[in-house]
Order: C-alpha cells, then structure tokens, then sequence
C-alpha cells in the first residue's frame, strides 16, 4: 500500500475488519504526515501523539477480539477546536479560553467516541467562530492546503485544511453562517451541515445557539454518511434536538429520488459564480434529475436586501 492516508474511511473500515490494515499502522501513518505537513497549513493546534496511539491500540484489541463497534472503530479524526474535549485543551481560538480544560466531552465527541474514533487532536478554528477565513485564532492563521497564500475558509478552516491535506481521515466542525460549507468549498472536499435539530451543540461553544449545527468534514459523501450517523439523536443536553429517528445516512446513498422536488435559485447562486462553479453545479444538477429529482428554477423574493 503506498500511501495509508489516501484511503476512505470506508476504505480503512473494511481493511481494519478483514486485518489488512491495523488502525495503529494508520494512526502512525496520519502523525507522520502531521509532523511533515501541519506547518505548512497550521490545521492541527494540539496534537495527542501517545493518547492517539494507545486509542489506536485499543481499536485494534477489540477488532480481534470480535468487538466491532462499527465502521468508525479505530479511524483517525480531528475535532474543532470549538467542540470541548475532557481532559484536553478546548480553546475556541480565543486567548480568553487559551488554558480551559473542560471536564465533559461534548455530545458529539461523546458519540463518536463510543463509535471507535482514534483522536488525533484539536483543529483550527476563527476565534469563537465568528468569521469566514479561520485568519483570526488564538494560534494564527490557517491556510489553505493547495495554495498556503490563501485561506482555508472557516470558520472550521482546520478541519478543512486537515482533511483536505489528509492529516486526519475526517473532522468535525460547526456551521453558523457556512462554517462548514465554506472550508469545504475552499478546500475540495465534501462538509455536512445537517438540518437543524437533528445533532446536538451540547459542549460546543455556542456563536448563534437558534442558527448553529454540528457536522462533519471528509473527502467524499460516503465518508460523510459513516462519520455523520453516530452524531444525531435526542439528548438531553440540547432541547433543541428533534425526538425522531436517525435515518441511515449510509443506505441513503444508494438508489433514485424519484419525485423529489429541489429548488435552484439562480439568481442567488450564480450572479457571481465564475463560469466554472456554474458548470460544475449544473453537473450536479444533471445527476440529480438523472436519479428522479425534479428540480426548479426559483427566484427568492427580496434576496436583494438580504
């Protein structure tokens, strides 16, 4: 294998269950590419090397020992340094939370957690997330992994920038105003914000609690599905949460939309798009009305003023 950190996570799942692959040969694997290649991006602002190591050990015990937990089980991530992490550095890219060490994981490290993941460490984030460019942080500015005299967006420009770079198999992030939409835009790779109410926010520092949303960060939808499907369900930290099945997010990715209705707005899409962004997203739009969709031309009323 030529190069473990090219591998999907649905790549690295199945390798780890049929023993091909170690989750401790991959977790060596992303820190010496951290080692090599975070200063060129400044993604990862604490690194647990030995903690790491040991998670990885562990993932690997259970695997042989017939305890799978699930697909993420054993697969190297990195959480925003907005989430807080117990008995870690959680900083929100603020001086002001430079040395707070909370003492409870937030909900969604908690569940990916009991998912298996192999922690790498905490990413970049624009100070308390306020702000598209990750250029404001406690640890200076993030840049952007195929042009470093560039941002990597934000405000989960780490996460971005890491996963982008493969210095971690995928990360979590948090989107306000685009903060997951907009690193994965400017980095190239696929970033989830889910409907809200579907993930809680409990023990992620809040920017706007009616509009913020928890999501991941990956290099395809797939891969977005897997580490997606352990964060969502009722829980009682965060009211906000809807009480309602968690679909398979994975199953999802198969199979038509027939009868689906989905509106594009144009005008609000690509007034300002360069002519490659809008044939890329009529590419997109093409596969989904080649699957069933029906899609729409719409005009929203007054974006003007927005």
């Amino acid at each position: 294998m030529s190069d473990i950190t090219e591998l999907s996570i649905a790549e690295l799942s199945e390798a780890f269950r049929d023993k091909s692959l170690s989750p401790v040969a991959a977790t060596e694997a992303y820190l010496a590419r951290i080692s090599t290649h975070n200063d060129k991006v400044n993604a990862f602002v604490t690194i647990r090397a030995d903690e790491a190591l040991a998670e990885a050990k562990q993932a690997e015990a259970e695997i042989a020992g017939g305890a799978w937990r699930g697909p993420l089980h054993g697969i190297p991530i990195g959480h925003k340094d907005l989430y807080q992490t117990a008995g870690i550095r959680s900083t929100a890219g603020s001086r002001v939370l430079e040395n707070h060490i909370p003492e409870q994981d937030a909900t969604a490290v908690a569940r990916l957690k009991e998912a298996g993941v192999v922690m790498l460490g905490k990413l970049n984030t624009h100070e308390f997330a306020y702000g598209p460019t990750n250029d404001s942080s406690l640890f200076g500015p993030c840049r952007n992994p195929w042009d470093p005299t560039r941002f990597s967006g934000g405000s989960s420009g780490g996460s971005g920038a890491a996963v982008a770079l493969r210095l971690c198999a995928g990360a979590t992030g948090s989107d306000t105003g685009g903060s997951i939409r907009m690193p994965a835009a400017c980095c190239g790779i696929t970033g989830l914000k889910p409907t809200y109410g579907r993930s809680s926010r409990a023990g992620i520092y809040p920017l706007c609690w009616t509009m913020d949303h928890a999501g991941p960060l990956t290099r395809s939808a797939e891969d977005a599905a897997l580490m997606f499907q352990p964060m969502p369900g009722p829980d009682g930290r965060d009211a906000s949460v809807a009480d309602r099945p968690v679909p398979d997010y994975v199953g999802a990715l198969t199979g038509d939309i027939k009868g689906l209705k989905i509106g594009l707005p144009t005008r609000y899409f690509f007034d300002r798009a360069l002519p490659e962004n809008e044939q890329a997203a009529r590419q997109a739009v093409a596969v989904l009305e080649g699957l069933g969709a029906e899609v729409r031309e719409v005009d929203i009323a007054h974006i003007d003023y927005s």
